[in-house]
């Protein structure tokens, strides 16, 4: 999430109440997670384990728990005890909750030739293009971007809360849900079936891109980034910070786990289970998912085997 106008590090320090190592004028843009952070950012870590990662990382400013740590030249520390909630404090600071009590938001704005059908939910500062059609019962929530030529089926949800915690089982309350200030983009041409969920970035963006078209009941997690072209069937789940390159098909019930790449032009047949990144250009099946080919021949070989137990024991 950019911030509307750059601030100080002092400024951000005397917000979360944390003791400032370095310039305290630095100008501060933003604030990312490690994996989306871009120069000028700042992002917090509260584990030794990923201390090096963040330190190395692209943040110009890292809210951490830990003084005993070497400071690479040109950052800025912010030394606080609980550096989830700080991050908290800025995200709420900057993207603070906001209930609304209108259908539409006085603040969104929607493109010429754009329907818009009754019940419709759209929240503040959503942005729609031109010529759209939004469905009955459809949520936008704040801050989404619709581009042109979308069309948005009935009952689903664009935007909502990435399901993603802070987990700390030392505390009364085990998971404790980080604040999504990022958001979601869909780009033109895109097609969405009913009752299908997008969530929002945490704090970058989650992207379905040009010409995707999706079928009904399929949930896309946070920060997933979706190529031009794809095809998704129904009942599809796809976890947080996905990357799915152009021109790939998910066929029904095809389970995707967080943070890995699909890549472009593959095929992933019905009710297969993705637990590690595939290559692209070819086709997959099962759980876990194997090159369709090599995996019939092993469906073969599993059917012969009370023929080939039966030869043994005789």
């Amino acid at each position: 999430m950019k911030f509307p106008v750059p601030v100080t590090s002092k400024w951000i320090a005397e917000l979360i109440g944390a003791e400032l190592i370095g310039d305290e004028e630095a100008k501060v843009n933003g604030i990312n997670e490690i994996h989306t952070v871009e120069e000028g950012d700042v992002c917090f870590v509260d584990h030794p384990k990923y201390y090096d990662k963040c330190l190395n990382s692209a943040a110009g400013f890292i809210i951490i728990n830990s003084k005993e740590v070497s400071v690479p030249e040109g950052k800025t520390l912010f030394i606080v005890t609980d550096p989830f909630e700080a991050y908290l404090t800025i995200a709420n600071y900057f993207r603070p909750f906001k209930p609304s009590a209108d259908s539409i938001s006085k603040t969104a704005s929607i493109g010429e030739g754009s329907i818009i059908m009754p019940n419709v939910f759209i929240g503040c500062d959503v942005k729609i293009g031109a010529n759209c059609i939004i469905y009955p019962n459809v949520c936008i929530l704040d801050f989404t971007e619709i581009g042109n030529n979308v069309v948005i089926q009935a009952g689903t949800v664009i935007g909502g809360d990435a399901f993603y915690y802070n987990v700390k089982k030392n505390r009364d309350v085990w998971y404790k849900r980080m604040q999504s200030c990022g958001n979601t983009v869909i780009e033109d041409d895109v097609e969405i079936g009913s009752g299908c969920t997008i969530d929002r970035g945490v704090t970058a963006s989650t992207r379905i891109g040009r010409g995707t078209k999706i079928d009904n009941m399929v949930h896309i997690g946070h920060d997933t980034q979706v190529g031009k072209n794809c095809l998704f069937a129904g009942q599809v789940g796809i976890g947080g910070a996905v990357v799915i390159e152009d021109g790939v098909s998910l066929w029904g019930q095809v389970g995707v786990s967080k943070t890995l790449t699909i890549g472009a032009n593959a095929v992933v047949y019905a009710q297969s289970g993705v637990p590690y990144s595939l290559e692209g250009n070819k086709i997959y099946f099962g759980s876990p998912a194997e090159e369709a080919q090599v995996k019939k021949k092993e469906l073969v070989w599993i059917k012969r085997i009370p023929e080939l137990w039966k030869k043994v024991m005789e």
